[in-house]
C-alpha cells in the first residue's frame, strides 16, 4: 500500500492535465552561463543547449518557447535571480531542493547538459524534490538582516581586538566598561608605556566598531519600517522572552508559517531535533541534524538562553530539564518552546495569550503523576 506522502504526489499527479503542458525545461544554473533541456511528456528531447547568464538573453530565450511549459532548477547561490527572470514564463517554475536532489549528486557520471535532462525526466514524472521559494520582497528584507549579523560580527571582532591590543601592551583595564566612550577616552588619554602604533590602532578599532554599531541599527530601523513586517514582529515580540532580532530572523526566515503542519515540522526546520536512522526495528539517533536553517538555529538557540528570565513557563520547563543534569537539553528544550509558541502566534495572527487550563485539569491524576 502506497505511503501517505506517495499518495498526495499521486493524486498530484493525476489532477494534472497532461495536454495542458506542453514540454518540460530542466536548468543547471551556473554563475557565467546557464545549461537547459527541454523534454516531452515522453521523454523525447525537443531542445537543449546553453545560455549566457543575463537577464536580457534569458527573457527573449523565455520568449521563444511554445507555451504552456513547465520548469525547474536546482536552489543555488545563483538561483534566485534567474527563476524571478523566467517565473512569469513558466507554467509553473520550480525550485529543487539541493540536499534532496539524489539523482544529480549520486550520478556516476556528471556533467551541466546531463544535470539539466535530469532535472527534466524528475519534473516530467513528478518526482521533483521542490523546496519552498520566498517572495522576493521577503528575500530583500531577509538579504538586510543577514548583512545585519554580518556587521555585528565584525562588531565583536572589533571589540575583541581593542582588548587584545590593550592585554599585548598590559595595559590594565575594567572589562565591563572598556567599550564604553567616556571610558575609552580616559583610558586612550592616561595609557603609558604604550607605542603610538598601538594607540593608533586602538583608534582605529574603535572608529571600526561604532561604525559597525551604527550600521546594524540603522539596518533594524529599516526592517521595522517596513508595516506588514514591523505588524508581524510586534505581534511575535508579544511572547515573553522574545526580542526583536528573534521575531524579526523567525518572521523572515521562516516566510509564510501555513507551510508548515505542526510545531514538529518546524522545529525539524529549524534544527532543533536529532537525526534518525531507522532499519528492522532498530532507530539509532545522532546528533543535531545538520540540514537545518543555521540562521533560525542560532537566533533561537541565543534567546533560550535568556528567555527563562522573562518566562515563567519557560524558566519551569528549563528547571525540569536541568534537573535530568544536561544543561545543553535543557536550552534544546526552551528553543523548542519558543518555536512551537512562534509558530502559533504566526498562525493565528494574534498576539501571545498563555492558555489557562481548567481547574479539573491541574487536579487530575494524570498531572499528578507527571508532577
Amino acid at each position: 500500500m502506497p505511503r501517505p506522502a506517495i499518495k498526495r504526489r499521486l493524486r498530484k499527479h493525476t489532477q494534472e492535465e497532461p495536454m495542458n503542458v506542453t514540454h518540460y525545461i530542466g536548468f543547471d544554473v551556473h554563475k557565467k552561463h546557464v545549461n537547459f533541456c527541454a523534454k516531452t511528456a515522453n521523454g523525447e528531447i525537443i531542445e537543449e543547449g546553453k545560455l549566457p547568464a543575463q537577464r536580457a538573453v534569458l527573457r527573449q530565450w523565455a520568449t521563444t518557447q511554445q507555451p504552456p511549459w513547465r520548469g525547474a532548477m536546482e536552489a543555488t547561490l545563483f538561483s534566485a535571480w534567474i527563476y524571478d527572470t523566467l517565473k512569469p514564463y513558466g507554467q509553473p517554475l520550480e525550485m529543487a531542493h539541493p540536499a534532496r536532489l539524489k539523482a544529480i549528486t549520486s550520478a556516476k557520471k556528471k556533467n551541466d547538459r546531463i544535470d539539466a535532462r535530469t532535472i527534466a525526466d524528475l519534473m516530467r514524472c513528478n518526482l521533483l524534490p521542490s523546496c519552498y521559494v520566498a517572495t522576493p520582497e521577503t528575500r530583500e528584507l531577509r538579504r538586510l538582516l543577514r548583512y545585519r549579523n554580518l556587521v555585528v560580527r565584525e562588531s565583536v571582532r572589533m571589540q575583541n581586538k581593542i582588548a587584545g591590543l590593550l592585554m599585548e601592551t598590559g595595559s590594565p583595564f575594567e572589562k565591563g566598561k572598556l567599550h564604553g566612550k567616556k571610558y575609552f577616552t580616559n583610558l586612550l588619554k592616561n595609557l603609558e608605556e604604550v607605542p603610538e602604533s598601538v594607540k593608533d590602532l586602538l583608534c582605529l578599532s574603535r572608529g571600526a566598531m561604532e561604525m559597525f554599531q551604527a550600521t546594524q541599527k540603522r539596518l533594524i530601523q529599516r526592517l521595522l519600517a517596513n508595516p506588514k513586517l514591523g505588524q508581524r514582529v510586534e505581534r511575535l515580540a508579544s511572547i515573553p522572552g522574545v526580542g526583536e532580532i528573534t521575531a524579526l530572523t523567525w518572521a523572515l526566515e521562516i516566510g509564510d508559517p501555513r507551510r508548515f503542519s505542526s510545531s514538529a515540522r518546524v522545529m525539524s526546520y529549524c534544527g532543533l531535533t536529532a537525526a534518525l536512522r531507522s532499519s528492522a526495528d532498530k532507530q539509532q539517533r545522532g546528533p543535531i541534524s545538520k540540514q537545518r536553517n543555521q540562521w533560525l538555529q542560532t537566533a533561537l538557540i541565543e534567546a533560550a538562553k535568556l528567555a527563562p528570565r522573562w518566562n515563567p513557563q519557560l524558566a519551569a520547563l528549563h528547571t525540569r530539564e536541568l534537573e535530568r543534569g544536561h544543561r545543553n537539553r535543557a536550552t534544546l528544550a526552551v528553543a523548542r518552546k519558543l518555536a512551537a509558541y512562534l509558530l502559533a502566534v504566526d498562525k493565528s495572527g494574534q498576539p501571545f495569550q498563555l492558555r489557562a487550563l481548567p481547574t479539573a485539569d491541574l487536579t487530575s491524576p494524570a498531572l499528578d503523576k507527571a508532577g
